[in-house]
């Protein structure tokens, strides 16, 4: 994660997405830490800075609920809780305002040791990161923000100095000017202007600038100009010395010439730069004179018509390459500015070499035979003889007779120092490759700067790969060009829309600036928008550019046209991938089977030729236009790997290094282009069916990998191939192949499931069985299978095709658990009662999923009385049939069902213990972190506070290492729970609110850890006699619970009515108890759920009875009312199965005392006494009627 406070405050994720900050306190909050990265900052100052020294009554608290929103956002383990405060677990370099300060401060450095392109690159990519005025998000920014913005300004001033030391005085003036009328009393400011202006050749008005800070000083301090000022004045005064006359004159038409000399024939010349053979035919012994070096600074460079932004330790690289070797090769993807970065570059550094910089634009060569003549010819070496009309020329023209271009051009660069710029090599790659390897062996004080979309591949070459532009200078190559597209365009104004065009066109500069030429038209938002049709969009670029860069399709059929067929149709291929892809997926999905017969070779054959367009095979199909047929060229899983490299050298496809080895991908535009040509080919069906089937393997072979030993490796792998897994299934589910939609869908579940994908979960399942029959319908067949779905490829036939079917089934149910309406939805209790049946205990198929999901039947169908049977059963079967991952599973389910009735605790125990050893037998951490969870529920219930909190942070730590999020904010709020029954009152309400921030990032299924820790946490804050705020977290809880089940409401409403009653309205309060209670009677689990409930509740009850006698006129005037009281405490004592909390049982003993004391020691016994024979329905009754 990094931070953004250089504007307005922002988290971004490490995609570059911006993370939702909802409030403008949430963001101040996230400022006032990022300004202290790594550093616990004071509950006060934070208060202070957040509420701008006006805090809300209870602040602390408001802080509290402040984080856990942060942490909602950011995920919790961004921000870290410590004694009096809070810290941002962030670098420095995390926080743009200190990256800003360590950039700005090595462009410094660089600046002072004399390099100013390094200066200009740091400081340029310093000053990038402002966004927007310096913790904006503050309410009073203070002195740090008056600190940041004095640095931005140093560090404008000192890219500026740099700037103008690389001869830039011209495109800085613009920007000094702005900054001195913005900083009129600025000396070194202004000074710095009037340099520029004497640079750019503006003495005059040089002149003027310095009678105008005159003024300003003069009128505004009273003072004079300073030293600086003072000097530059006369140096402004003193005339210039004369510029020395040039060695050479420049002839007509551009080349360097001389007059001829003294042999030379009367009324012709001839051109000293045309080299002569010293023998050759006809040779008379007379050797014209040797050609004169051209001046230093030769060359042919033009000037530029546009800045050159960003790309400044590119160019820093280049360069220092360029001192390493004599032939760099800056290689890059059409469109990523490698022509403009080597102009740049030859500007920069060509002072080195004595007879200049020479630039040959090699795109206009169709031939690569012509390509020494190409050269020669941007080195002002035709062929020819300027001449005046004499007859030498013939006499001459049979002296040298024809020459070799390639020996010409050595002749000529052998005696001389330059630098030969070879620009767009790649179409005539291998011509480039053998004149640069000629020209650097036989010419020693020449170097050779190349471009290309991939390397020339001669002995010594440095290649130099030119990514994309990250995100801030791609979007500051935006703001020039749109601005100059459009006036007044500014990237601020919508910087979402600005960022997505930048990061959706992959960084690209000719791109970016095609679509700030839309910009005149379309707004940004609008221009994102239509980026999926971004080949139609995207034209109308300079008409003097090259016509291959004047639209996106040109620059990308440019790179096409460049392929061989194989390439073309391993490149066009790859698109059926999503997110990325492996060599093994390629060698699988890409290359075409081994036999040409084969049916997965020919299936297709008939559908592509009836899909091609129609061509007369008279007229040649016009360059870089779409396949109209399948190619006949065929790729052998063998070839791909060399085609898949040779992709890689041409820029056409980007290698990343991951824990697996090398992992592909293409930029989006490629990507789309790539997508365009198959759909032209007529072969993407039969791709996206190898696709699919490769990606079904891929998740049968992952699927029992995710149990064990190297189950973390497995995982992250799916995480990679997420993408890709989501297409396999979209595309299975659009064919209607059901049964590599069963085999992908059953081989995710697992994953889906513990890495919390819930959309996956409930979409995939739904849509999968929506093309097959209900497989519950008909009565099952009881017959043996040994081996499940995923333990053979399809195709599934009969008994293990119907398990398939209801294993989708169960997934799918699971999905919903929860939801309203799920537990009154008659499918469901058909499909639970046909589980039980489907999977008996002596079958081999109920000891693996969907059979050990047995006893989640009984809930489906509402047969709870058979529950524990059910899991008795599934037990016994996993240990028949030596299946030991599900008897793990299915012995931590029963310690969960058992540890809410305290007989059984100890058989509880018992079965996590057995449950953790064959998790940590076989390897498997997400097991041990959940049989963590079971025994710190366990131990709470028991009353070992200090075992669970253990526990707690055990399992909090290992689901967090194995990616199970969702896992994290069950075990934090239990970890809350068991703080505040050991007393540490804040320190639970602070982890309570943390697992209910947590759990709410997780939507519905976070749902139940979110609403048992706002249960937990408005008894906890009760308890601290914040009885408002407890009733208002209740309120909000009651009006966010729509969808939720009726029995959430109903506890609700009993916790309501307890605290309404606290605050001084006992009848008030009694009367919503008792409707929440009725409440809870009503749904169709009540035989389950409202027992435990209703005894817990039973105190409050009975306190509130206690204060309404209390509040009469006669206290105990009306005993019945106490007599229930006595009763229902009576029964609480007997029937409350679980360790109760020290500071509830003082608070209860305390309710008791003042029961006795109202009813007497002799009544209260008596009343006592009539609770021994209640059981959990009497009272319970007494509950729904306790007012």
């Amino acid at each position: 994660m990094r931070y953004t406070i250089l504007g307005p405050t922002q988290a971004l994720r490490d995609d570059g997405g911006a993370v939702a900050l909802a409030g403008g306190r949430l963001r101040a909050l996230l400022t006032s830490l990022a300004l202290r990265p790594g550093r616990v900052v004071g509950t006060d100052v934070l208060i202070d800075e957040v509420w701008d020294g006006a805090p809300p009554a209870g602040a602390v608290g408001a802080l509290q609920a402040l984080v856990g929103r942060l942490r909602r956002a950011l995920g919790h383990d961004a921000v870290g809780s410590f004694e009096g405060g809070y810290r941002l677990e962030a670098a420095r370099d995390d926080v743009d305002l200190y990256r800003f300060e360590r950039l700005a401060e090595e462009g410094a450095r660089a600046l002072a040791d004399g390099d100013a392109v390094k200066a200009v690159g740091l400081l340029g990519d310093a000053l990038a990161l402002w966004r927007g005025p310096a913790l904006s998000d503050l309410p009073d920014r203070g002195t740090a923000a008056v600190r940041s913005e004095a640095l931005r300004l140093d560090a404008r001033r000192q890219r500026l100095t740099a700037e103008l030391a690389l001869g830039r005085a011209a495109q800085v003036l613009p920007e000094l000017a702005e900054l001195a009328a913005a900083h009129p009393l600025d000396e070194p400011l202004r000074a710095l202007h009037i340099r520029a202006l004497r640079a750019a050749g503006r003495t005059a008005e040089a002149l003027t600038a310095y009678e105008a800070v005159r003024r300003d000083l003069a009128d505004r301090l009273g003072t004079d100009p300073g030293g600086e000022l003072r000097r530059l004045h006369a140096e402004l005064l003193r005339p210039a010395p004369p510029e020395p006359a040039p060695p050479v004159s420049n002839g007509g038409d551009g080349r360097l010439v001389q007059p001829a000399g003294d042999g030379a024939p009367a009324g012709w010349r001839y051109d000293r730069a045309l080299p002569v053979p010293a023998d050759g035919p006809g040779r008379t012994g007379r050797e014209p004179p040797r050609a004169a070096a051209p001046a230093r600074g030769a060359g042919n460079a033009r000037a530029r018509l546009t800045s050159f932004v960003g790309r400044e330790r590119d160019l820093a690289a280049v360069r220092q390459d360029l001192a390493q070797g004599r032939l760099v090769t800056i290689t890059g993807p059409g469109g990523t500015g490698k022509t403009r970065l080597s102009q740049e570059a030859g500007d920069l550094v060509g002072g080195r070499w004595a007879d200049g910089v020479w630039y040959a634009e090699l795109a206009p060569v169709s031939d690569p035979r012509t390509l020494p003549e190409a050269v020669i010819s941007s080195l002002g070496l035709r062929e020819t003889l300027l001449h005046s009309g004499s007859a030498a020329e013939a006499a001459i023209a049979a002296e040298t007779g024809p020459r070799d271009a390639t020996r010409q051009l050595t002749d000529y660069c052998v005696g001389r120092e330059l630098l030969l710029v070879l620009d767009n090599c790649e179409h005539v790659i291998d011509a480039a490759a053998t004149l640069a390897e000629s020209l650097l062996a036989n010419c020693p004080g020449l170097s050779v700067l190349a471009t290309s979309r991939e390397p020339l591949g001669v002995p010594g070459e440095l290649v130099r790969p030119l990514d994309p532009l990250p995100d801030p200078t791609a979007l500051r190559l935006l703001a020039d060009r749109g601005a100059a597209a459009r006036p007044g365009f500014s990237v601020d104004d919508d910087p979402v829309a600005c960022a997505e065009l930048c990061r959706r066109l992959d960084g690209l500069p000719l791109a970016i600036e095609l679509a700030a030429a839309r910009l005149r038209s379309l707004s940004p938002r609008q221009l994102a928008d239509r980026l999926d049709d971004r080949f139609r969009l995207l034209t109308g670029g300079s008409r003097t550019l090259l016509p291959r860069q004047q639209t996106l399709r040109a620059v990308v059929d440019w790179s096409w046209d460049l392929l061989d067929p194989a390439e073309r149709v391993l490149l066009r291929r790859l698109a059926v991938f999503r997110g990325g892809w492996t060599l093994d997926a390629v060698e699988a999905v890409c290359a075409d089977p081994e036999e040409p017969g084969d049916p997965e070779d020919t299936e297709n054959a008939g559908d592509a030729e009836d899909s091609a367009p129609s061509a007369d095979p008279e007229e040649p199909a016009a360059p870089g236009a779409p396949d109209g047929a399948p190619s006949a060229e065929r790729i052998t899983s063998p070839d791909a790997a060399a085609l898949l490299a040779s992709l890689v050298d041409k820029s056409l496809v980007l290698a990343d290094r991951d824990e697996d080895g090398s992992r592909y991908r293409m930029l989006e535009t490629i990507s789309e282009y790539a997508a365009e040509r198959l759909d032209a080919s007529g072969e993407r069906a039969r791709v996206e069916r190898r696709h699919v089937g490769y990606f079904r393997e891929y998740v049968r072979t992952a699927d029992p990998k995710l149990r064990g030993r190297g189950q973390l490796v497995w995982f992250e792998r799916l995480e990679r191939e997420h993408d890709n897994l989501r297409a396999a299934l979209r595309r299975a589910v659009d064919a209607g192949d059901e049964q590599e939609g069963l085999m992908l869908v059953i081989g995710c579940a697992w994953f889906w499931e513990v890495r919390d994908y819930a959309s996956e979960r409930r979409h995939w399942p739904a849509a999968v069985a929506a093309l097959g029959p209900d497989p519950f319908e008909a009565p099952p067949s009881l017959e043996p299978l040994e081996r499940g779905p995923l333990d053979d490829p399809p195709p599934l036939t009969g008994e293990r095709l119907l398990e398939a079917r209801r294993h989708l089934r169960v997934i799918e149910m699971a999905s919903h658990e929860g939801e309203s309406d799920w537990w009154n939805d008659p499918d469901v209790a058909r499909i639970g009662a046909a589980l039980i049946a489907t999977y008996p205990g002596n079958l081999p198929q109920s000891a693996r999923q969907p059979g050990i999901s047995r006893p989640f039947g009984a809930f489906f169908s509402g047969d709870f009385e058979r529950l524990p049977v059910l899991v008795d059963e599934t037990i016994e079967c996993c240990r028949t049939f030596g299946r030991t991952w599900e008897l793990a599973y299915v012995l931590q389910l029963r310690a969960k069902i058992n540890n809410d009735v305290s007989e059984r605790i100890d058989q509880s125990m018992a079965d996590i213990v057995e449950s953790r050893r064959l998790f940590e037998q076989l390897g498997d951490e997400w097991g041990t972190a959940e049989t963590m969870s079971a025994e710190a529920e366990a131990a709470g219930n028991a009353g070992d506070w200090e075992r669970a909190i253990r526990c707690c942070r055990e399992g909090i730590a290992l689901a967090r290492k194995m990616g199970a999020h969702q896992h994290v904010p069950v075990l934090t709020v239990r970890l809350g729970e068991a703080m505040a029954d050991t007393g540490r009152l804040e320190e639970g309400e602070q982890v309570l609110r943390e697992g209910i921030a947590d759990a709410e990032r997780f939507g519905s299924s976070g749902d139940g850890a979110a609403f048992y820790g706002k249960v937990l946490l408005a008894g906890l804050i009760s308890r601290l006699d914040r009885v408002p705020e407890a009733i208002r977290l209740i309120e909000d809880t009651i009006a966010a619970s729509s969808g939720v089940p009726g029995f959430v409401v109903g506890m609700l409403n009993g916790m309501r009515g307890y605290l309404i009653g606290r605050l001084g309205d006992p009848a008030g309060g009694l009367a919503l108890l008792a409707d929440g209670m009725a409440e809870l009677g009503r749904h169709p689990l009540a035989n389950v759920i409202t027992p435990r409930i209703a005894i817990v509740m039973v105190p409050g009850a009975v306190e509130l009875l206690v204060m309404l006698a209390e509040a009469e006129a006669e206290p105990g005037a009306k005993p019945e009312r106490l007599t229930r009281a006595a009763v229902l405490l009576s029964a609480h004592d007997r029937l409350r199965p679980l360790a109760i909390a020290p500071l509830e049982a003082r608070d209860i003993a305390g309710v008791r005392d003042r029961l006795r004391a109202l009813l007497g020691e002799d009544g209260y016994t008596a009343a006592y006494a009539k609770g021994d024979g209640l059981g959990v329905p009497e009272t319970v009754a007494l509950m729904r009627d306790v007012d």
